[in-house]
């Protein structure tokens, strides 16, 4: 068989082409690793992801009620029993995310796994439903931050997955997602104005009530809905406190005024702004120690 010398520039530039179409041809689709605990729907596929970062529920202060019905409504999934989807809105920062992580760290060893999902590759979840089904173990597919704008279509896809579909209704399959809007799509002023006005948008619709129920529609098909709220500072004060407990570090007064000057610069009381207080405060702290000794 004849072989073809050529000079290195002409070998050097067809290495970089073939280079480039590399970068630019798409992943190869692999079969997802199920030995993981959590996952993360990205490119049309499952990625493990191999070190979850942990979460503990007895972390979660201010919260007890919502924590008991998530657990109670993830314990009746897990135990094959009827379970309904979860919808977590509220104000920021206040551990509307950190509880559905915090199931996964409590709740792995019973065959609890998390997919985590983008709010544009909703249109996916039928494709994640035929990956996981006649699997042993149950999947939270987990949305943070869901919403919508009043242009999305994307939100009929999650409505049909919800309850209005055949394909629907897999026992290994459940949804939780959070959100800052209790509906998920935007709700305007003009929409309580009477109809009557014929300065109001929806003067010009023959059923105007009908786009308002479409819009309560998605929420409506989560069974669960909580409600998370803003704290006041003696509950900030306290999970500041359980936080420093925990790497055995006192909490003297100076420690207090510092952490009530870190909340007032973020604008807001919460338990993340606690954690990530207590992150700072530990840190410093052993810093300053290291340097001095």
């Amino acid at each position: 068989m004849a072989t073809l010398d050529l000079p290195d520039n002409i070998l050097k530039s067809l290495s970089d082409v073939l280079l480039q179409l590399q970068q630019a041809l798409p992943e190869v689709k692999q079969a997802p690793d199920f030995s993981a605990g959590a996952y993360k729907w990205q490119d049309k596929q499952l990625k493990a992801i191999q070190q979850p970062k942990k979460i503990y529920l007895d972390d979660l202060k201010g919260i007890e009620k919502q924590k008991g019905k998530v657990i109670q409504n993830t314990l009746q999934f897990l135990k094959g029993l009827p379970a309904n989807d979860v919808l977590l809105t509220g104000s920021r920062g206040t551990g509307k995310s950190s509880i559905v992580r915090a199931l996964l760290t409590e709740y792995e060893a019973q065959g609890l796994r998390l997919i985590e999902i983008e709010r544009d590759d909703l249109s996916d979840l039928p494709e994640i439903q035929k990956l996981i089904a006649g699997r042993p173990e149950k999947f939270i597919v987990y949305c943070d931050d869901l919403a919508f704008n009043a242009e999305d279509e994307n939100y009929r896809s999650l409505k049909s997955v919800l309850d209005g579909s055949l394909q629907s209704g897999a026992s290994n399959f459940i949804i939780y997602a959070t959100s800052n809007r209790r509906h998920l799509l935007p709700e305007f002023m003009h929409e309580n104005t009477p109809v009557t006005r014929a300065d109001v948008p929806q003067h010009t619709e023959l059923h105007p009530q009908e786009a308002v129920e479409e819009k309560i529609s998605l929420s409506d098909r989560f069974g669960l809905w909580l409600s998370f709220y803003p704290m006041d500072q003696k509950l900030y004060l306290e999970i500041v406190a359980h936080y420093l407990a925990k790497a055995d570090m006192p909490m003297p007064e100076e420690t207090r005024a510092e952490a009530l000057r870190w909340c007032q610069a973020r604008g807001q009381r919460s338990g993340r702004a606690a954690y990530q207080f207590s992150k700072h405060w530990i840190g410093s702290q052993r810093l300053n120690a290291m340097q001095n000794s």
